[in-house]
């Protein structure tokens, strides 16, 4: 019975039951109770709170209250005293493996033998980038989102194409279209001379460098205070495959962007209504183009006007009917040699 209600009153001296509770205050009171009473609290007897009455086996008398202080601050300390013997041991052991980490760095480098590293801070994401630029002897791609390029960032890893322009190395670079609007993209690509293509698109995918097809860069939080540092060979592979095959849908930076076809509608808002045609929010749609959402709704606006749509709704109808409701991107160009900025890290935005 006492290990049935061992189960059914599952707490300790510190938190009695109810009726555990009562009994015990009772027996405190009284000096003692039946044995009969603790059929339905053997929790009492469990806890040693109750114990039978040496004179009369019959009735049970209560431990002293001072006597289950003392218990429960006993059993208090011996937890602490336990806590802070792991505590101390796993400090021994964190040091421990820490030694051994400084040993392997020491022996490899911090870049070697790490297949997927993730670079926490922007410190260290500019030291890894500095890294594989010197490391660097034949080829950087990039992938640049957002819209136009501001100076700052244009600046920030200047150093680092420069350092590679002096050692021949080939970049090639792929901009969302809104990019060619950025005169200071086009001082920096004059800057850099002929050692750069770049291309443009409606839309490509986040922040990636990659450097000789070895190590690729990408960000790993979304305000890109840190990355992910890729050197596994299938990883950068399939990298390097979507790189390319975006390449290819690309235009130059100084090609014209193809005419829509319709009147009154630009390239861009063609990109606009493809992308409400899937149901995409106006945040979405401004993010994906590189444009800030007021402009995204100036273009929505006008797309209304010259489709004479008056809601929303009829405006994905008029979308449809004259087949602006899918991306329509020019054909791949010849190649055409063109500047770009410096390798900017994937903390940029």
């Amino acid at each position: 019975m006492a290990g049935r209600g061992a189960e059914e009153h599952p707490h300790g001296a510190d938190r009695l039951c109810a009726a555990g509770d009562r009994l015990y205050s009772r027996a405190v009171r009284r000096g003692r109770v039946p044995r009969g009473d603790v059929e339905t609290v053997p929790c009492l007897l469990e806890l040693a709170l109750l114990h039978p009455d040496p004179d009369d086996m019959d009735w049970l008398v209560p431990t002293s209250p001072q006597e289950v202080m003392t218990r429960l601050l006993r059993g208090v300390y011996d937890e602490v005293s336990a806590s802070q013997r792991r505590m101390g041991s796993a400090v021994a052991a964190f040091e421990w493996y820490a030694g051994l980490g400084r040993q392997l760095h020491a022996l490899t480098g911090p870049a070697e033998g790490s297949a997927i590293r993730v670079l926490d801070g922007l410190s260290r994401i500019q030291a890894a980038m500095d890294q594989a630029t010197e490391a660097c002897t034949a080829e950087v791609l990039t992938v640049q989102p957002g819209g136009i390029r501001r100076e700052a960032e244009l600046t920030e890893g200047l150093h680092r194409a420069l350092a590679l322009r002096g050692r021949g190395v080939r970049m090639r670079d792929l901009y969302t279209h809104v990019a060619r609007h950025g005169q200071g993209l086009l001082n920096y690509l004059e800057l850099m001379g002929d050692t750069v293509e770049a291309r443009t698109l409606d839309e490509v995918i986040d922040r990636l460098i990659l450097f000789d097809r070895t190590v690729a860069f990408i960000p790993a939080n979304t305000d890109r205070t840190m990355a992910l540092e890729l050197r596994h060979p299938a990883l950068v592979e399939y990298l390097v495959t979507v790189f390319e095959r975006l390449w290819r849908l690309a235009l130059p930076l100084t090609a014209p962007l193809p005419d829509t076809g319709i009147e009154g509608i630009s390239h861009r808002e063609q990109s606009i209504a493809a992308l409400l045609a899937e149901g995409h929010q106006d945040a979405v749609i401004a993010e994906r183009l590189g444009i800030s959402v007021r402009t995204c709704r100036a273009h929505i606006a006008r797309l209304s006007e010259t489709l004479g749509a008056a809601s929303r709704t009829q405006l994905g109808v008029r979308i449809a009917q004259v087949g602006l409701d899918v991306h329509r991107p020019g054909p791949p160009s010849a190649p055409a040699a063109f500047t770009t900025p410096g390798q900017e890290s994937p903390t940029v935005r």
